[in-house]
């Protein structure tokens, strides 16, 4: 075979090839378009599944709403019972003996007196001005998408936001928008951040609003009058979205921060009533809204109803002691979960022990003084900053015997009083809850009272009072997200206002700059640890 011939037989291979690697090119290409179509339609499927998801979370909550209506109206109708007549019990010899007996309590301290009131703050509202000062910035393109820096300026955008703080400005912006003089495209400057896009507000305004309304318990109408004065005649709905938009925003960190404490080993609840105007319902519903929370993480929920069985679906994944007050709707919660220890709050039957004061003022006030000096030795104990090994020894040695000396008290009390005595109640729920109560005594991660609970609950009695009611069921669950992350940075003594200012740039328009931070590098623990290393590299 001659070299022409070599040369035209290499010639149809070659052309063979170049039609099979076309061929395969063709394949291929149509195997990646069938691919992106695919991912096309799991992207569809995906979001028609988060639809549907959220359809269906709606659903279960009109109808838990609807069902503790129900149930709340059927209660409703049952006629009280009447009161059982008291009558004196019978006492022997012995018993009486045993009550004359009977240990005494620690005598009260005496009252300090001395002390100089302190001086009433200063009220009233400094006079701000009645105009709107404006900050205006120019923002320049930094560079074009090709690398060039050399533009010819054609054009510019200009945007107007409302910013709140210290005083009420408006913040305009000139973006200038240049065509660069390589590629001859146009690139307008970056906007700067807001909390979420065409929105009205700062992300320091944002911040301003949500600080005083859950921060501060400052009432939107108020809110509305104190900017309609400044020339802002902004309608109550713009206010009542703005404050959707914030929790949605902060809705990813409240659930870390809930992740974290059902990780955690330890932690408090309490719950309260909560007003709701459910859609298609005549009048207001009392939900129920309650409070977890262990050292400086703070979350609230929101439920239709205060039943067992909701509660103890939360906790199921639990496992640590549990500080609540002796209710019975915590029973169905440690009976599905034998990883909670539940330990009972000392402050609550404190209270019932003042309120039998009424019936019994010699008694209950005895009793009473065992428990105001576990109280006092538990006061002490904090002052000198025990911990650990230390706080179990001074609570086996200084408390304890105030429990010992409460039980020998009870069992000469109790048979002289009659069943239904208020006095005779208050000592049937520390029997039945002494193992509950006393559990502080050997853990002293356990604190001696649930009052840290309580005191959360100040705020939302003030909400209460201010707003009368919550929008809806969706409304009172982001209410919730947001009086936990006022309690929590109060808790960390962090400025509420500048930590949402912090987050909503990050979780707003800018939020592609920050896709690396997750939920818990934006919690308000991971914002002040931010702010004392800047401090401490500057």
């Amino acid at each position: 075979m001659n070299v022409g011939e070599r040369l035209a037989e290499r010639e149809a291979e070659n052309r063979l090839l170049r039609e099979e690697l076309a061929a395969a090119h063709a394949e291929l290409a149509a195997l990646r378009a069938q691919l992106a179509e695919l991912h096309q339609q799991m992207a569809d499927a995906n979001r028609r599944g988060d639809q549907l998801l959220a359809e269906v979370a709606k659903a279960n909550d009109r109808i838990g709403e609807l069902l503790a209506v129900v149930t709340r109206r059927k209660a409703a109708r049952q006629p009280p019972k009447p009161p059982e007549p008291v009558a004196p019990p019978e006492v022997g010899d012995e018993e009486r003996r045993a009550f004359d007996d009977r240990p005494r309590p620690p005598e009260p301290p005496e009252p300090v007196v001395g002390h100089p009131k302190p001086k009433q703050r200063p009220t009233g509202r400094k006079r701000l001005p009645e105009s709107l000062p404006a900050d205006e910035t120019t923002l320049w393109p930094e560079r074009c998408a090709c690398g060039c820096q050399d533009f010819e300026w054609v054009d510019e955008v200009v945007e107007e936001k409302l910013h709140i703080s210290a005083h009420v400005r408006r913040r305009i912006t000139h973006r200038k928008t240049g065509r660069c003089l390589k590629c001859r495209k146009r690139t307008t400057a970056e906007a700067p951040p807001s909390p979420f896009p065409r929105s009205r507000l700062t992300c320091d305004g944002l911040a301003w609003l949500v600080t005083q309304k859950f921060g501060q318990i400052v009432p939107l109408e108020r809110i509305k009058n104190y900017l309609g004065v400044r020339g802002l005649a902004l309608a109550t709905s713009f206010y009542v979205t703005q404050m959707e938009f914030a929790a949605d925003l902060l809705a990813s960190i409240d659930g870390h921060q809930w992740k974290t404490l059902l990780a955690g080993d330890g932690m408090e609840t309490d719950g309260s009533g909560f007003k709701v105007q459910i859609r298609g319902v005549d009048g207001l519903h009392h939900g129920h809204i309650e409070v977890y929370h262990r050292g400086d993480i703070v979350v609230f929920q929101y439920e239709p109803e205060k039943g067992g069985e909701t509660q103890a679906a939360k906790l199921q994944t639990y496992a640590g002691w549990l500080l609540v007050d002796g209710e019975s709707r915590y029973n169905e919660t440690t009976r599905r979960n034998p990883k909670i220890v539940e330990a009972n709050c000392n402050a609550h039957p404190r209270r019932k022990l003042e309120a039998a004061e009424a019936t019994q003022p010699a008694l209950a006030a005895e009793a009473g003084r065992f428990v105001s000096e576990m109280f006092d030795q538990e006061a002490k104990a904090k002052e000198l900053g025990l911990q650990g090994d230390e706080l179990r020894q001074w609570r086996q040695e200084r408390i304890k015997p105030q429990f010992d000396q409460l039980r020998t008290w009870m069992d000469a009390v109790e048979p002289t009083l009659a069943k239904p005595d208020e006095l005779a109640k208050v000592i049937r729920y520390y029997r039945n809850h002494w193992k509950e109560l006393t559990r502080f005594l050997d853990d002293p991660s356990i604190p001696i009272d649930n009052s840290a609970s309580e005191r959360e609950f100040q705020w939302v009695a003030k909400l209460r009072l201010n707003s009368f009611f919550a929008g809806g069921t969706e409304g009172a669950q982001r209410a919730a997200i947001l009086l936990g992350v006022a309690a929590t940075c109060r808790r960390l003594r962090v400025d509420m206002e500048a930590y949402l200012t912090w987050v909503f740039v990050r979780r707003g328009t800018h939020r592609d700059k920050y896709a690396h931070l997750t939920a818990a590098d934006l919690t308000p623990q991971a914002y002040k640890a931010a702010m004392l290393a800047e401090a401490l590299s500057a």
